[in-house]
């Protein structure tokens, strides 16, 4: 499970053998949310983070999305590169 970045106790990732659309993980106290970039940054399903933790993984995930669509091209798609 690729880490893309630790911030605040959350644990932004993505699974091995993952899908499109182009999505993230956010794991924090063995808490899981996941949120797809496109068409926009939309919680997908939310396992029992706060409502407060969620707002903040979305505003992280907005924050370094750049990031996180190169490293979804780096590890799903390297021969594109």
């Amino acid at each position: 499970m690729p880490t893309l970045f630790i911030l605040f106790g959350m644990r932004f990732c993505f699974y091995t053998e993952d899908h499109e659309p182009v999505h993230v993980h956010v794991i924090a106290h063995g808490i899981e949310a996941k949120f797809n970039l496109d068409p926009e940054i939309t919680l997908v399903y939310n396992k029992g983070l706060t409502t407060r933790e969620v707002r903040l993984a979305k505003e992280l995930i907005a924050e370094n999305e750049e990031i996180i669509r190169e490293r979804w091209k780096d590890i799903f798609y390297p021969e594109k590169k």
